[in-house]
């Protein structure tokens, strides 16, 4: 089968290659997925990168996110899953089968049904973002009624975050820098959308809730002040990204709001946390509450210049197609 391949870290143009590999066979539990796109996520490029120092086995085929159609069946997988939609996640952890090739063997657990009416596009951009984005939002309890600020509501994890809040009852802010992307949140649902540049910023949070219940922020060091700003003994305020300068916590402001912080990686998560946000995720799916991202698609043989767009931060989801 044809795939991308890397067998040490570097830059995308050095490391990588699309080569011919063996198609692997699945094992006990583990089905065989077509693949029909490919999602890229930030954390696929740092691997590559060798940024997350991740040792390489021999070769690694990257993307943890995919979408596409189970073919065959491992020992102890019910055989009627042959000929089934799914959505792939983390296939690439821990193992050499990510899914930047035309075919990925995973656990079955980690092929979910794909509902007929929703494309592979939007299959593949789920993974690592939407379960991200649920476990920040309801780690801690439910979100109805409650007031929810997502900082960066126009990347991959803010945008899931703003459906899933809504979608539970939740009313939502999000934060962004421009007007495109300001475009991009309120089309996913926010109730109200602010410049974080903006002078006045926290005055427009506070007119919206004094006091937000759950903050789910893309880059911590940055927008602490802000996030403390609207901050009271209810907020939880929960960090997905290591991106930028660790913060300087200012212990006493956090003392007096009361706050609670969270950090979130999926990669340390349970198989039971898993397994609950990935439900969530896919019962969200199921009523219609996720949307896609602006696309940007680049076959496999380009897949250097998909790691490079995903590292300019361009907006909208990068997705490969094998």
């Amino acid at each position: 089968m044809r795939a991308a391949v890397y067998r040490g870290t570097g830059a995308a143009r050095d490391v990588l290659r699309v080569e011919e590999v063996a198609r692997p066979d699945p094992g006990p539990g583990e089905v065989l997925v077509r693949v029909h796109a490919s999602g890229v996520n930030p954390t696929d490029v740092k691997s590559r990168s060798g940024a997350t120092g991740r040792p390489v086995d021999e070769f690694q085929i990257p993307h943890h996110d995919g979408a596409g159609i189970i073919e065959a069946v491992g020992p102890g997988v019910d055989p009627a899953r042959t000929g089934e939609r799914v959505w792939v996640w983390l296939a690439a952890f821990g193992r050499r089968w990510g899914t930047a090739a035309e075919w990925t063997v995973v656990p079955a657990r980690q092929a979910v049904p794909l509902p007929d009416r929703v494309s592979f596009e939007l299959g593949a951009s789920l993974g690592v973002p939407a379960v991200t984005a649920d476990r920040c939002l309801f780690a801690d309890g439910p979100v109805a009624g409650k007031a929810v600020l997502v900082a960066g509501g126009a990347g991959a994890v803010g945008h899931f975050a703003i459906e899933l809040a809504r979608h539970a009852g939740g009313r939502v802010v999000a934060t962004v820098s421009g007007p495109e992307k300001a475009e991009l949140a309120v089309k996913a649902g926010a109730d109200l959308v602010v410049n974080y540049r903006d002078a006045d910023a926290a005055d427009q949070l506070t007119a919206f809730a004094p006091v937000m219940d759950r903050i789910v922020e893309v880059a911590l060091g940055a927008n602490l002040a802000l996030d403390l700003a609207v901050s009271g003994p209810p907020t939880v305020v929960v960090s997905y990204a290591a991106d930028g300068p660790d913060p300087v916590l200012p212990v006493r402001a956090c003392m007096t709001a009361n706050v609670t912080l969270r950090f979130v990686l999926l990669y340390g998560m349970t198989a039971g946390a898993l397994d609950v946000a990935v439900a969530s995720v896919s019962g969200a799916l199921a009523a219609g509450a996720l949307t896609e991202l602006p696309v940007r698609r680049f076959p496999l043989s380009e897949i250097a210049a998909a790691h490079e767009a995903v590292e300019r931060g361009v907006t909208g989801k990068v997705l490969v197609i094998p």
